[in-house]
């Protein structure tokens, strides 16, 4: 049966060897419905971004454009609007009749981090195509902040299917029958769209450090006491790397500031970062997966989409759930841009399972995301 495959289907694969590795893959790497890849320990700083193109190899591209490579061992600082390229720990050599996807991580997304696999011969960014055997590369470009990564870290994430089983408009209509993907009327056309909350109070607190002892909550100005919290803008002048080994453990008043809307409406500045929220809550039954994909063009001047899956059980009521909101990060392009509350601006894509996975996000994994509301990455300090 053509469709997404699950965990299980998965350590099949690594048990096969169509995914090999230079180190053993760890238990934790395998989610329902994709598999976490490893940062080797050598990165290349790079001039810019680019792909392999046919007949060619990453590593023949590299010494085409003489860049110098170093270590990551003991952590690293991969500067903020620099571009690296950084050889993974696993590499494929996928069936004829299987093919993969890959993706940033939801905390990688969230930090504003863009992160690309791309492939010898490749023409696409994270697509792989049937059949492929060969090498995996992360092509990384930190976008707000700098940031220190880690020999064996996971930024990004990789989906194998064994034919594509996208839902029509018509099947997942009658899905949302069947299980309410999501909690009110949906909106249906190429896929499931969803809008943005600009009124509703869904914030995780998140607080400030003065002391090593000491937290407190972020606290509005006066003149924004009354508003709710509707997003985050990332700061344009933080100095400070984030160190993706340290959850929970970053300031986030060095990286962030505070969105707040009192009529539902706020303008986005060109080329800055937001995290918003989704106003529905979102499902994913065990029988589907989900990416999320960038609105048209015709939306605004804006993009959202940098982390795009969501695995078996997100949001589902019997693993924990009781419906997730969507976490969305926008970039706004060349114009400023006003964005309204109940404003579509993105839409999930669903496909067919092949199996059901043996385990489902939220239940019996450690799942950051899980009912969700407005929430910043692993990496910054929260309070409930």
């Amino acid at each position: 049966m053509p469709g997404v495959l699950a965990s299980q289907q998965i350590k099949g694969l690594i048990d096969s060897g169509a995914v090999r590795a230079e180190t053993p893959v760890k238990k934790e790497q395998i989610q329902p419905a994709s598999l976490d890849l490893r940062l080797g320990s050598t990165a290349y700083r790079v001039e810019a971004s680019f792909l392999a193109g046919a007949n060619a190899s990453i590593s023949e591209r590299l010494k085409e454009f003489g860049t110098d490579s170093f270590s990551l061992a003991g952590g690293a600082v991969l500067e903020m609007g620099a571009v690296y390229v950084v050889p993974l720990v696993e590499s494929l050599n996928l069936p004829s009749d299987v093919d993969a996807v890959a993706n940033a991580k939801s905390s990688t997304g969230r930090l504003d981090l863009l992160t690309r696999a791309i492939t010898d011969g490749g023409t696409e960014f994270d697509r792989i195509p049937a059949g492929y055997s060969g090498m995996l590369h992360a092509e990384i470009c930190p976008l707000s902040f700098s940031v220190v990564v880690h020999p064996g870290m996971a930024l990004n994430q990789i989906r194998f299917r064994n034919d594509r089983a996208a839902l029509n408009d018509d099947q997942l209509r009658n899905l949302h029958n069947e299980v309410g993907l999501v909690d009110s009327a949906p909106v249906i056309s190429d896929g499931l769209g969803f809008s943005v909350d600009l009124k509703s109070e869904t914030g995780i607190h998140h607080v400030r450090s003065t002391k090593p002892t000491q937290l407190k909550m972020l606290l509005p100005t006066k003149e924004e006491e009354e508003a709710p919290l509707v997003g985050y803008r990332a700061k344009s002048d933080s100095i400070n790397a984030v160190d993706l080994n340290k959850i929970g453990e970053h300031d986030p008043l060095d990286y962030w500031e505070e969105v707040r809307s009192a009529d539902g409406r706020i303008i986005l500045k060109p080329s800055k970062f937001y995290i918003l929220v989704s106003r529905e809550t979102v499902r994913i039954p065990p029988t589907h997966a989900a990416e999320m994909a960038p609105y048209l063009a015709m939306a605004g001047e804006f993009r959202v989409h940098y982390a795009g899956f969501f695995d078996p059980g997100f949001g589902y009521s019997p693993t924990g759930g009781k419906g997730s909101r969507a976490v969305l990060e926008v970039r706004c392009h060349d114009a400023p841009f006003m964005l309204e509350h109940g404003q579509i601006v993105g839409r999930l894509i669903y496909e067919k399972m092949d199996q059901k996975p043996k385990q489902l996000y939220g239940k019996g994994l450690k799942s950051n995301y899980q009912g969700q509301g407005l929430k910043l990455s692993k990496h910054f300090m929260t309070i409930d």
